[in-house]
C-alpha cells in the first residue's frame, strides 16, 4: 500500500496520531495554565496577543501580495466570423 514517494498510509494514520495527541496535551497545559495557575492572566494576554499579531500578519501579507504584484493587461476579444461568439486573444 505504496503511494508516490514510498510513504505508506500507515505512516499518515502515526503522523495524525501523534498530531491529535500533541494537541490534546498541549490543551491540557493551557487549561491548567489559565485556569489553575497565578499565570493565567499573563497566558491569556500572551495569547490574545499572538492571535492578534497572527491575524494582523496575514493581512499585511495579503496587503504586500497585492501592491507588489502588477495588474494583469486587459484582454481583447475578437469575433470568430465562422461561429460568431467572441474568443479571448492572447
Amino acid at each position: 500500500m505504496l503511494r508516490r514517494g514510498g510513504v505508506s498510509r500507515l505512516d499518515d494514520r502515526v503522523m495524525g496520531a501523534f498530531v491529535m495527541a500533541g494537541s490534546f496535551i498541549v490543551l491540557l497545559y493551557y487549561g491548567f495554565f489559565v485556569l489553575f495557575s497565578e499565570y493565567g492572566l499573563i497566558v491569556v494576554k500572551w495569547t490574545a496577543f499572538l492571535a492578534v499579531a497572527g491575524a494582523l500578519a496575514i493581512s499585511a501579507w495579503i496587503g504586500y501580495t497585492l501592491a507588489a504584484t502588477p495588474s494583469p493587461g486587459p484582454l481583447e476579444f475578437s469575433m470568430d466570423e465562422s461561429e460568431g461568439e467572441a474568443e479571448p486573444e492572447g
